[in-house]
């Protein structure tokens, strides 16, 4: 939310500068994120100045041109080549001295400089209006008031304003800050806790009259749960027109291009004071009669954006006597009702709609408008009638118009102020700090709070209906809290804690598993459980059917929760290599969501996700890919670290990999891992290689711990390494040698590994070469080389016997 400094000081008269307003409003709670600094006209017009145009003569070079001597106010004339047919001796001009930044329509800037036109020296620029981003004239140069004094700065002569404009967090329970007025009230708070007495100026609307009651149009409420309060009034003889300087200027310092005076004001006073307003061109209402209610599912209405919309027998709708909608009500306009420039009578709106249904009206049509931001968070039911009054006096004193009819108020049920009792107990227990009880009556005092009765225990205390936030004791004690100042708090230097013993064994085994991911080089992600509904065609394995669906998604991107940790992983894969970072390792612990016939289910996964340059690049390492075998390798480390062992493996049949394996205990599926298709990585816009693994952890944890840890000593007796190299049927595997070498020497037998594999020139078709390490080692004594030959002449026995191996 963007809050305007100089427009606060219609409020308060305050003197302190913008940066040490806006600590205080983020001690306030209203969070400053910026502060930028804002010009109505780009550069400020510094450097230009009035001049008085002295002498015009031809140009002795060129036809069009003109050179002329200007008195700037100082010194000696200079002297201006000129271009413009207008210009003339005797005139008042602006000119840009040299050194002057003058900018475009674009913003870019140019520097005017001293320099020879066909020959003769020109000293600076006589502008034209478009030149000094004053309009969009170029017919020739701005002649000036000839009363005005040459040297006299043209920012001052046409009123340039600068100023600074804070960016707001505001958080969504603040409802009544979101206006110019709501901040200033916090701030004269906070600036009376800092010993800074001001006044808060409201604006006034006691002039308010009606002129004549000669074009009433009535007003009907059909649902008053979701309409609240209506008030509306008639406004005849308007002239459409610019907006005067000081309005424009405000709207754009907050970024709001001014359109034309009816619709200026209706946004000024909505920035104002809180209030949404809406104008209708009241010769556009058939039967000069408004009706609020509902109109049948699928209704075709076009908005201001020229967009037509289906609407919903749940959208509230602004309607004339013949049901035609208008307006979609605390949303957005219609194209046919609006204001233009030939309308002459206005109907102005300012109501209260119900914030829920505003809210999902907004979200169904995907329209966020100024005026829907403020209803979903509920604005003051009992500043409607006043902000009527405010823009009403604005329109008749800028447009011209005269009050034709009352306003017309539908308000059944009076929303009365509520009260709370406040314990001064229960203050010092929240905040843990005595307060003086006069700072509190005049911390609530400053803040509109009114003390209805005192006690020694406490106040009794009536809050404005504007605070729709402030509801309990709790809230009231937070107010104070946030007015005296956190930074006011005294804390302790001394931290109290107890230890307690945890046994979850799911959060020890996931810590294990954690932090050997990252001593690997892994970093963890945490993806929203929310994602996008159309991520279930990239799967074949995946189900619409189960998806489990938001009843309010805040967007088609968080619409259902995740059937998968592949896409989410994928996002961020995406997301760094956008921003040149290509050498991923993943690791998300993390839930899946389905919506079964049998109800609904959560599924804990762990996911892998690799992809890039195994290291990072140095000057002594060759730079390597990640492979399918690299993470194979960490998939092993983790079943090592759990004390999962002899697990099979089968091709996998997931339908997002175009290669890879499952691994399994019995029957139990345990992981599935691979290279990710490259149709699904092309939705992504990924280019390069992503390996994923998918482990069902719930299936692990119930596995993990019923394995017992058997503890030996370390070997006091060296062991023994001995290699083969066999040459085997193509289609042979390594897990079959692995598996053969243990069952033909178990005792002696401590590690089988393959570190060479070679197929192609010089071996027979349909045969490969694998080069096999044994290790071999006896815990009570040295073994010999008779022993360690009988072993390897026994494990070559085996091989040949078994896979029909030859050695090489």
């Amino acid at each position: 939310m963007k809050i305007s400094y100089n427009w606060l000081q219609q409020f308060l008269q305050f003197d302190w500068n913008p940066e040490k307003i806006g600590e205080l409003l983020t001690d306030l709670g209203l969070e400053v994120e910026g502060i930028e600094l804002k010009e109505s006209i780009k550069g400020s017009l510094k450097g230009v100045v009035v001049g008085e145009v002295l002498t015009c003569k031809k140009h002795p070079n060129a036809d069009k041109l003109k050179v002329t001597t200007v008195n700037l106010g100082e010194g000696e004339p200079v002297q201006i080549v000129c271009g413009a047919p207008n210009v003339d001796a005797g005139q008042k001009v602006p000119v840009a001295t040299i050194g002057t930044m003058l900018y475009d329509e674009k913003g870019e800037g140019f520097k005017i400089k001293k320099g020879k036109i066909r020959g003769e020296e020109s000293h600076g620029m006589i502008c034209a209006e478009d030149e000094l981003g004053l309009g969009s004239s170029h017919d020739g140069i701005m002649i000036l008031d000839e009363s005005l004094v040459p040297g006299t700065p043209c920012a001052d002569v046409f009123k340039i304003e600068t100023d600074h404009v804070f960016e707001i967090g505001l958080t969504p329970n603040r409802a009544d800050a979101m206006s110019h007025y709501g901040v200033a009230r916090d701030l004269r708070a906070g600036l009376l806790q800092n010993d800074v007495k001001l006044e808060l100026i409201s604006p006034s609307v006691s002039d308010f009259h009606v002129d004549e009651r000669r074009l009433k149009i009535d007003v009907e409420v059909e649902n008053k749960e979701l309409t609240p309060r209506y008030c509306g009034i008639t406004i005849t003889d308007v002239e459409v027109k610019d907006s005067p300087e000081w309005i424009k200027n405000r709207l754009k310092a907050i970024g709001i291009a001014p359109k034309n005076n009816i619709v200026d004001i209706t946004n000024y006073v909505l920035h104002e004071l809180g209030q949404p307003l809406h104008a209708f061109d009241a010769s556009k209402i058939k039967g000069n009669k408004v009706v609020v209610k509902t109109l049948e599912e699928g209704t075709k209405f076009t908005t201001l954006d020229e967009v037509e919309r289906e609407l919903s027998a749940e959208d509230i709708m602004i309607c004339d006597a013949e049901s035609n909608p208008l307006c979609i009500a605390g949303v957005f306009g219609g194209l046919k009702s609006g204001v233009t420039e030939n309308t002459t009578t206005v109907f102005l709106e300012s109501a209260y709609f119900n914030p829920v249904s505003v809210r999902k009206t907004a979200k169904r049509h995907g329209l966020n408008t100024d005026a829907s931001f403020r209803f979903e968070r509920g604005i003051d039911i009992n500043q409607t009638k006043y902000a009527i009054k405010r823009a009403a006096l604005l329109i008749e004193e800028y447009a011209g118009g005269k009050m034709s009819s009352d306003i017309m108020d539908f308000y059944p049920e009076k929303v009365n102020d509520f009260e709370v009792f406040l314990s001064y107990e229960n203050v010092y227990k929240l905040i843990g700090q005595d307060i003086p009880k006069e700072t509190i009556k005049n911390i609530l005092a400053s803040l509109e709070i009114k003390i209805n009765s005192i006690t020694e225990a406490g106040l009794g205390l009536v809050i404005p209906s504007y605070r729709v936030d402030v509801q309990r004791e709790a809230d009231i004690i937070e107010e104070i809290l946030r007015v005296y100042g956190y930074n006011n708090i005294e804390f302790s230097h001394k931290l109290n804690t107890s230890i307690s013993f945890d046994n979850d064994t799911q959060v020890k085994v996931e810590n294990i598993v954690s932090d050997h991911l990252v001593a690997l080089g892994f970093n963890e992600t945490m993806a929203n459980s929310l994602t996008k509904a159309d991520y279930i065609i990239l799967s074949e394995d995946l189900n619409e059917n189960f998806n489990v669906e938001m009843l309010n998604p805040l967007s088609n991107d968080l619409k259902v929760l995740r059937q998968s940790l592949l896409f989410s992983g994928l996002e961020s894969i995406s997301y760094n290599i956008n921003r040149k970072n290509n050498a991923l390792k993943f690791f998300e612990l993390g839930k899946t969501y389905h919506k079964y016939e049998s109800g609904y289910q959560e599924d804990k996964h762990l996911t892998l996700f690799v992809t890039g340059n195994k290291l990072k690049d140095n000057w002594k390492i060759a730079s390597e890919i990640s492979s399918f075998f690299y993470l194979k390798g960490v998939i092993t480390s983790i079943f090592d670290r759990l004390g999962l062992s002899n697990l099979k493996n089968s091709p996998v049949k997931s339908s997002v990999f175009s290669e890879g394996l499952t691994l399994s205990l019995g029957k139990t599926k345990l992981v599935e891992f691979g290279v990710v298709k490259r149709s699904i990585l092309k939705e992504f816009s990924i280019k390069q290689e992503v390996l994923f693994a998918d482990f069902k952890w719930d299936v692990i944890l119930g596995l993990v711990g019923k394995k017992k840890i058997k503890v030996t000593d370390l070997p006091k007796f060296p062991a023994v390494k001995r290699d083969l190299a066999l040459l085997l049927d193509s289609k042979v595997e390594f897990k079959e040698i692995y598996n053969l070498a243990f069952q033909s020497e178990r005792k002696l037998l401590k590690e089988v590994d393959l570190f060479d594999v070679y197929e192609g020139e010089n071996l027979p078709e349909g045969k490969k070469s694998y080069a096999v390490s044994f290790i071999l080692q006896d815990e009570n004594k040295t073994l010999n080389d008779k022993q360690i030959d009988k072993i390897m002449q026994k494990l070559q026995q085996t091989f040949e016997k078994n896979v029909g191996a030859e050695l090489r």
